[in-house]
């Protein structure tokens, strides 16, 4: 590693197929939600489900009390942004709520088949992880204040987990964390860059000053869940960076696939509920966490 280098009455008989046909689309719609993540060797009193998508959701105002009611009337706790590029939480409950739930979102009530290719990471939790439910408006559903970095339009190349080491054996590749500094210092990939941000916004600050798209040809990035990966990713293509990959999924999501043996992460990932980190396997962990308040454990 070189730090510097998504026979009857023709009328009825159509009426019935219009039906029978939306009927159909409408399953086809759901069926990616109503498949159950892999059944977990521990089976725990709660699952707890991350999910984001970009994509252009100007209604986020009106999308506000039905899904906040929905929620309720499911026992789901937990947190859900919504903005005009998309949704981004992370709920806690039964399984079969959340399963319930994400079929739910998509269907016609409420975001009527636009969340239609979520990433979504399923995990469990001996306790409630949340305190309370919390569905709030907000302008970016990670904010990074650059207009340009729009995933829907431009984003880097996503590596899946299983080629995530193959790719950081290129000497050229320069490895990017993205997350906070306390969230780096609980665990992080083997000579993964630091950039020593407080929040995800000063991402760009970063950029500017200590790279450029001469010198650093090949960027390759992670994050908690890839929302923020997504989000840098679109911004420094923008900004003229050639060859910019980011880990599919997450950190989240490599920890769920690859065997402790193989992996090359190192320590506990941060979450940001009161489960506090998770370890190979999704398992949880309570490492020994820097003094922060609050506010700046849930700030990304």
């Amino acid at each position: 590693m070189n730090p510097g280098a998504v026979g009857s009455n023709p009328a009825a008989d159509t009426k019935n197929e219009a039906k029978g046909s939306c009927s159909f689309k409408r399953r086809l719609l759901l069926l990616p939600f109503l498949i159950p993540p892999r059944k977990l060797k521990h089976p725990m009193p709660y699952s707890v489900v991350a999910l984001y998508q970009f994509f252009a959701l100007p209604d986020f105002r009106e999308q506000q009390a039905p899904i906040r009611d929905l929620c309720l009337s499911l026992g789901i706790k937990g947190t859900l942004l919504l903005a005009p590029e998309g949704v981004n939480g992370t709920l806690a409950g039964s399984h079969g709520a959340l399963v319930q739930l994400v079929a739910a979102l998509n269907g016609p009530e409420y975001l009527a088949g636009r969340l239609d290719r979520p990433e979504l990471k399923y995990s469990t939790a001996r306790e409630m992880p949340f305190a309370r439910l919390k569905i709030r408006l907000k302008k970016e559903i990670v904010m990074l204040a650059a207009p340009e970095a729009d995933p829907t339009k431009i984003v880097g190349t996503y590596v899946a987990p299983r080629d995530w080491n193959a790719l950081l054996d290129d000497p050229d590749m320069v490895l990017l964390d993205t997350r906070n500094d306390f969230e780096v210092a609980i665990g992080t990939f083997d000579q993964a860059i630091d950039p020593k941000i407080r929040r995800f916004s000063e991402f760009k600050n970063f950029v500017a000053e200590n790279l450029s798209p001469e010198r650093h040809r090949k960027i390759a990035m992670f994050c908690t869940g890839g929302i923020r990966c997504e989000k840098a990713s679109a911004y420094m293509l923008t900004q003229g960076f050639a060859e910019v990959y980011h880990l599919k999924g997450g950190i989240l999501k490599y920890l769920e696939e690859i065997p402790a043996a193989q992996s090359r992460w190192h320590g506990g990932c941060f979450v940001f509920d009161e489960r506090v980190a998770l370890g190979h396997g999704l398992v949880e962990e309570k490492p020994a966490l820097p003094v922060l308040s609050r506010d700046e454990r849930y700030q990304v």
